[in-house]
């Protein structure tokens, strides 16, 4: 099998923004909760523009909306008011009924916790998205699995369960399974919250590389030195949009 090739396809698939293109674009965007205690406003009013491209951390402490943030960005969540777009479709307004299948071809998810299912193995957990979103022939999906794998450094490990392999290793393939289907936008929730120094530096690295073939990422992040990786850096406080820094582009 060639997978100099494979990897070639999977690193800049054709359907990748052109760089700058605005993909993410909110325009008064608030997310109001119902509490106990009463109505709670997690992110106020605000207004942010992504282009294509970039490598954007979204920072802020405990409790200041970031994760709501990228909640609604994947469609997981509701704004209560505000427009959302993304990849230039209308999040907000999209019927209930479509959204698993715009997220499918539209985000990519990585999460802390890399909730990899344990009674699949590595290249069956890659494959699963593929199969939900059906864009990729049945016949095309394992060899396109392994060469996801093989880009993010695992190809030996496909055939094992998630538990066999170590912390760096599933959340390599949380990433492998998030790229399954090749979506213009990567989000990512604390991807390297639960994993050690080195390994948190080799994965951010993984994610440097991707970005830089092209790929839109963002990641919500307690990471102090995610600078070195990202080229903007959103900061949230109580909800609000209190900085949006250009870093120096680590390319």
């Amino acid at each position: 099998m060639n997978w100099t090739r494979l990897r070639r396809a999977e690193a800049a698939p054709a359907l990748l923004p052109q760089r700058n293109e605005t993909i993410v674009d909110l325009q008064g965007l608030t997310k109001s909760y119902v509490t106990p205690s009463g109505p709670f406003r997690a992110l106020h009013d605000l207004n942010l523009r992504i282009g294509a491209g970039e490598f954007v951390a979204v920072v802020g402490k405990s409790g200041s909306g970031k994760t709501t943030l990228l909640n609604l960005l994947a469609g997981i969540d509701r704004p209560t008011h505000g427009t959302l777009t993304v990849a230039g479709r209308r999040v907000d307004t999209l019927p209930e009924s479509r959204l698993a299948e715009w997220r499918g071809r539209t985000i990519g998810l990585v999460f802390q916790f890399f909730q990899l299912l344990p009674t699949l193995t590595i290249a069956e957990n890659v494959m699963l998205p593929m199969d939900f979103a059906g864009i990729i022939p049945a016949g095309e999906r394992q060899s396109k699995a392994l060469a996801i794998l093989e880009r993010v450094g695992i190809r030996d490990q496909a055939d094992k369960l998630p538990l066999a392999l170590s912390g760096g290793q599933q959340q390599r393939a949380a990433l492998a399974r998030a790229l399954a289907n090749d979506p213009p936008l990567l989000l990512a929730d604390e991807p390297t919250g639960n994993l050690d120094e080195a390994t948190r530096t080799s994965v951010l690295e993984l994610f440097a590389q991707l970005n830089a073939e092209g790929r839109t990422i963002v990641v919500v992040t307690h990471e102090r030195d995610i600078s070195r990786f990202a080229n903007r850096q959103v900061t949230l406080v109580d909800g609000r949009l209190a900085a949006d820094e250009q870093l120096e582009d680590p390319r």
